[in-house]
């Protein structure tokens, strides 16, 4: 089993740090792990990509080849279209944010970014924004996504759960409390 997860956002939304906290899980559920990062603009708001190989047995190469994405995780709904050509057209699912990052000008019209990744098949998109403030911290919506692809991604919820705790551990009881509640919260959405 080999399942390669393409996690993109634009800097500030942690895309990256929940691409490490898959990948601990994953490692600690005995799965092989290759990780490769991309970071656009070196600033908040930047292009920011991660690919995420996860397996059973050796990882050749830590980037996701063309059309050989099982999941695309977007923090932001654009970068889930931009990102299209890496999805599997055969069993590829995108889990999406609805909430936009509009750091360009030109941003197009939300309904139509909203309606073309809709008119996809096996495409979720998620209100993480709104599911995360309700868990307490609106910051959390990377979280709440992770949880809302758990059922999708070849790692126990358990274990990710596990990585949750540790990851948020030195902000505080209340800040792991938040974010385990934003995973959940996630995944039963």
């Amino acid at each position: 089993m080999t399942y390669d997860m393409l996690l993109c956002g634009v800097g500030g939304q942690g895309s990256l740090s929940v691409a490490v906290l898959i990948a601990r899980a994953a490692m600690a559920s005995g799965l092989s792990v290759k990780q490769s990062e991309v970071h656009g603009m070196a600033q908040r708001g930047g292009e920011v990509l991660a690919h995420l190989r996860i397996s059973d047995s050796t990882i050749e190469s830590p980037t996701i080849p063309l059309g050989c994405a099982d999941l695309i995780l977007a923090f932001e709904p654009l970068e889930a279209l931009r990102y299209l050509p890496w999805l599997s057209r055969e069993s590829g699912a995108i889990v999406a944010a609805s909430s936009p990052v509009k750091n360009i000008p030109d941003y197009p019209e939300l309904e139509s970014v909203l309606a073309e990744l809709g008119s996809l098949p096996r495409t979720r998109i998620v209100d993480a924004e709104g599911i995360a403030r309700a868990a307490g911290n609106p910051r959390s919506a990377n979280v709440v996504l992770v949880g809302a692809a758990s059922r999708l991604i070849p790692v126990p919820a358990e274990s990710i759960e596990r990585e949750i705790a540790e990851f948020f551990a030195r902000k505080g009881e209340e800040m792991v409390r938040i974010n385990v509640k934003a995973f959940q919260d996630g995944r039963n959405s």
